[in-house]
């Protein structure tokens, strides 16, 4: 597969400074999205440095919040998030931001003509992990998942490229953003409870008789209680309700870019393979997909886009 400095080449990225940066987010694409990754490695190689920087920005924004220093305060977190928003400005105002991640999201923003609000949404949404610790029902957790997934469904589309109108796209390149993160909140419910927060609807939880102690017992023990198990079901059918709401957007796609989500679809959805398998166990074990799947996706994903890259087809909806 092409290399990192082939991709940026194809992309039109010459040594310096930016390359740099763009370089910078892949290498954090590549340590913190393993399984998007392997699906953005089927993409042509021009378009992936553009993925790399929207994936790159949103994971190091993510890690402000989520993994600050041991003397870190929120008041720090917020200050930081705001510096971040005075060096969004300079980006789509002309000016070269300060930030290596800025400066690759910059250049992707303007090549791809990228609007604003998306990235005002997933702001706000970076601040809401400072605030809220846990929400009311699917609708408050949809709120959050629009600015911090949704969004990142319709950042891509426009570098993968549609067949369809773009605007035809768009709800279901937002739906798989929400589909990917659920999947992760359901995955991740341990690891979010060591940080003091709760990523599923608390009605749903209520329903089963679920409430913050139990699924801390639960991470605790890494033993589920029975309530604990329907419940993460339920939110399973949830999960699987965004992906069926997401499907058709695959077949909208510029066929070239088409392996590269289809391969995301089928391994993210498959985590919700395993979490079926263990009977909604998420504590005693964190699912993934093993490496061997993972390729087994991959290869026939890639001949299926080399195959495409041969057949000059226009995309349409940019």
């Amino acid at each position: 597969m092409t290399t990192a400095t082939g991709e940026l080449d194809a992309a039109g990225i010459g040594p310096g400074q930016l390359r740099d940066d763009y370089l910078r987010c892949r290498a954090l694409h590549a340590l913190h999205g393993r399984t998007y990754y392997t699906a953005t490695r089927v993409l042509p190689p021009e378009r992936r440095p553009g993925v790399h920087a929207l994936y790159g920005f949103a994971r190091w924004v993510d890690d402000i919040v989520d993994e600050p220093g041991p003397d870190t305060t929120p008041a720090d977190q917020r200050a930081r998030l705001d510096a971040i928003d005075a060096d969004l400005g300079r980006a789509f105002t002309g000016g070269e931001p300060d930030e290596p991640v800025l400066r690759a999201l910059a250049h992707t923003v303007e090549r791809y003509e990228l609007p604003r609000e998306y990235f005002t949404a997933f702001m706000d949404s970076m601040r809401m992990d400072l605030d809220v610790c846990a929400y009311r029902d699917l609708a408050h957790l949809r709120e959050y998942m629009y600015g911090s997934a949704a969004v990142i469904g319709l950042q891509v589309l426009p570098v993968l490229g549609t067949r369809a109108p773009r605007e035809e796209a768009a709800p279901h390149a937002a739906a798989l953003g929400e589909a990917f993160q659920l999947t992760n909140f359901l995955r991740d419910v341990a690891e979010d409870l060591r940080r003091g927060r709760v990523y599923l609807p608390g009605d749903v939880l209520a329903e089963h008789g679920v409430d913050t102690g139990l699924l801390a017992h639960c991470a605790r023990t890494r033993t589920p209680d029975p309530r604990a198990r329907r419940a993460i079901a339920a939110l399973v059918e949830v999960n699987q309700g965004f992906y069926r709401e997401a499907e058709p957007g695959v077949a909208m796609l510029d066929p070239v870019a088409r392996p590269c989500v289809a391969t995301a679809f089928r391994l993210y959805r498959a985590i919700l393979d395993e979490i079926s398998a263990a009977d909604f166990d998420v504590w005693s074990v964190r699912h993934r997909v093993s490496d061997t799947r993972k390729l087994a996706a991959a290869v026939p994903a890639l001949a299926r886009s080399l195959w495409a890259r041969t057949v000059p087809r226009p995309r349409t909806g940019e």
